[in-house]
């Protein structure tokens, strides 16, 4: 916990930050508002290119719902180029659907918001230890700020540079995902890198390991 909060600290802000800072919505073939985030989704990638929402401190860890809802097509994509429950079938015990831009631990004080992240079109294949083991870490440390701070803005970005591999409905696979957190206010800004390796060494990972140059970071 000390660590955790030595990393709250260690910053200082000049400018104020902007999603777009990080996303240029020109990149994105459909902009999906989802009330309580929103993704640039890709139609050449048949994933979300980022996105973002923001954490409130008073909900985020407030109720804890257990019972979660099923995937879901977004209906609004293009048949084409949407994802489907079924293009992850048999393909866990390596790549699972990845809650991208919000997680469900995220939304659970309520059922509606709960019911709004398992929409398809931000869930992303991430390497089953990434999902399972690192990335919860990096969702943990997002409501933490929130709680700490009251609020804070969260922007998701995929790593498709040099990606060759899909799943099947040509669902390319990113080779890496960023996860970026600010307030202003508070005058807090963290970034972070996770590679999207399934042989990942989880047990050795460590949160601070993942800290990158908010500066360099950018939407291709």
């Amino acid at each position: 916990m000390k660590k955790i909060l030595l990393l709250l600290s260690l910053n200082v802000l000049i400018f104020a930050t902007n999603v777009s800072d990080f996303i240029s919505k020109h990149q994105c073939d459909q902009v999906i508002d989802k009330q309580i985030y929103t993704v640039c989704y890709s139609y050449k990638y048949k994933g979300a290119l980022g996105g973002w929402t923001t954490l409130d401190g008073n909900k985020v860890n407030a109720v804890n719902l257990k019972k979660r809802p099923h995937f879901y097509e977004n209906k609004i994509i293009p048949k084409k180029y949407r994802t489907k429950y079924s293009d992850y079938t048999g393909m866990g015990k390596t790549w699972n659907r990845g809650h991208f831009i919000i997680a469900d631990a995220d939304a659970d004080y309520s059922p509606r918001a709960l019911l709004l992240v398992y929409d398809m079109c931000q869930i992303q294949p991430q390497a089953s230890k990434v999902n399972q083991k690192t990335w919860l870490k990096v969702e943990r440390y997002g409501r933490m700020v929130a709680s700490k701070l009251g609020y804070v803005h969260s922007v998701t970005i995929a790593n498709y540079r040099g990606a060759t591999k899909k799943l099947k409905n040509n669902i390319v696979i990113p080779i890496g995902f960023y996860r970026i957190y600010f307030n202003d206010e508070a005058n807090f800004k963290k970034c972070f890198y996770y590679k999207n390796n399934p042989f990942v060494d989880w047990k050795r990972d460590r949160l601070k390991k993942h800290l990158v140059d908010c500066s360099k970071i950018h939407s291709k």
